[in-house]
């Protein structure tokens, strides 16, 4: 699939926007209207290394897709990759990158693109699964303004990884 692009800007901080975004358990808050049974894969979700599993409920058959945030450069752009479709042939990529036209103000730019593993998957694609995602990043960006702008009451959902047992669990250098 071609690359798309969608972008929207939040009344914040850029670093802000970025720590935010940064936190792959924070993804949940603003993408469930088109991901389901969102998991993380590892107990540290901030920065380079966080990985998560989700479902994404597209209207030509629902997939399941795992991503792992392979770069991130405060506060300028966070790069992942990650796998999607069936036995994972789909390598799917996706970079946020994070601008400051002036201050307070921060724009955010989500570039997804895949490469398709096989014919089928390619075709699959070409029936217009990139339009169907473009429409949903950019809904997805629309809620990430809001969480920022229009604080919503209570707390933010967030993911967690299955069976995570924070008194238990060894601690990792985050605290």
């Amino acid at each position: 699939m071609r690359p798309a692009t969608v972008h929207t800007s939040i009344s914040a901080p850029r670093a802000a926007v970025f720590d935010y975004l940064a936190d792959l358990a924070n993804h949940v808050a603003f993408t469930d209207h088109f991901v389901s049974e969102y998991r993380l894969a590892r107990a540290n979700s901030v920065g380079a290394g966080a990985a998560a599993r989700f479902r994404v409920d597209a209207p030509a058959g629902k997939q399941w897709v795992e991503v792992a945030f392979m770069d991130c450069d405060r506060p300028r752009r966070i790069a992942e990759e990650g796998r999607v479709g069936r036995l994972g042939r789909t390598r799917t990529f996706g970079l946020y990158e994070l601008t400051e036209p002036s201050a307070g103000l921060t724009r955010v730019e989500f570039t997804f693109w895949t490469e398709p593993g096989a014919r089928i998957d390619a075709f699959k694609e070409a029936l217009g699964a990139r339009a169907w995602l473009r429409r949903q990043n950019r809904i997805a960006l629309g809620r990430l303004r809001k969480v920022f702008e229009e604080r919503p009451a209570g707390e933010l959902a967030r993911a967690t990884v299955a069976g995570f047992e924070p008194a238990k669990a060894a601690r990792f250098g985050v605290e």
